[in-house]
């Protein structure tokens, strides 16, 4: 981690703050979820770091990059990404994301198919047309940890979910006091616009969807599952039980053995 680099890109007019393992490797690009940041990809970072050149973004109103008051949809996070793999001149990177990073990588795959070579969707927000809103929304997501300090953030992931890995919780903790209120308060953040069902027809790379359980949080229900596949009939779909939606997190071994399975197929 001592080598690993950081920096700032001016990307479709903010700056998009980054940091990645470096190397000259073929390169990974990781998007965080909502309220999370770039370096709470940092245990797959480190695990991926001797194959590939691991780039992980901070996305608008996130850790250390730029927070306007307003455009948090899926189409600006997308053409943010779009802007940072110009910039630091990726190759057709391998490009994954987390429950709304992994929007960001669908949105992505579908707008600037010739940019990579493959996607990797963990939990995304994929869900049944009938769904009910998320309760409280971004706000609440932003906003129920604004009053705690890094060390009471740090005790209380600990406590609530004990499998987390201890490398987990620093980055989880500053991510929570790091993420702007202009994206608790932007009118149009969830749910996301358009949705998996007009995107996945789009895609032209292979992509590899990650789920969970759907009662101990997961988000992609088995038919929301089936429904995506038919939609598109050669992305991989894997299972992983005894995870919820952070399935990297509570599922890390498992995680990363089908995401390398994966990768050696098609990165």
């Amino acid at each position: 981690m001592a080598q690993w680099q950081s920096g700032d890109t001016r990307s479709n007019g903010i700056k998009i703050h980054y940091t990645r393992t470096g190397g000259g490797k073929t390169p990974l690009v990781l998007n965080h979820g909502a309220t999370d940041n770039g370096l709470c990809w940092t245990p797959v970072a480190k695990a991926f770091e001797a194959e590939y050149d691991v780039v992980m973004p901070d996305a608008r109103g996130h850790g250390l990059s730029d927070a306007p008051e307003d455009d948090y949809g899926t189409a600006e996070r997308a053409a943010d990404l779009a802007g940072l793999i110009e910039a630091l001149r990726l190759d057709r990177p391998v490009v994954g994301g987390h429950s709304m990073g992994a929007g960001t990588t669908l949105r992505f795959a579908a707008d600037y198919p010739a940019m990579l070579r493959c996607a990797i969707l963990e939990d995304p927000g994929f869900r049944a047309a009938d769904a009910p809103a998320r309760p409280g929304g971004p706000r609440q997501m932003v906003l129920q940890h604004k009053d705690k300090t890094r060390e009471e953030l740090i005790a209380h992931a600990r406590e609530a979910h004990p499998e987390w890995g201890e490398d987990e919780l620093g980055p989880w903790a500053d991510s929570k006091l790091q993420v702007s209120v202009n994206f608790a308060n932007a009118p149009r953040t969830f749910p996301e616009r358009p949705d998996f069902r007009e995107l996945l027809p789009k895609v032209k790379v292979p992509v590899l969807l990650i789920t969970a359980d759907p009662d101990r949080g997961g988000i992609v229900t088995p038919e929301v599952a089936a429904e995506a596949q038919r939609l598109l009939p050669s992305m991989k779909v894997v299972r992983l039980n005894g995870a919820g939606h952070n399935v990297r997190r509570e599922q890390f071994a498992r995680f990363l053995e089908v995401v390398r399975v994966f990768l050696k197929e098609n990165a």
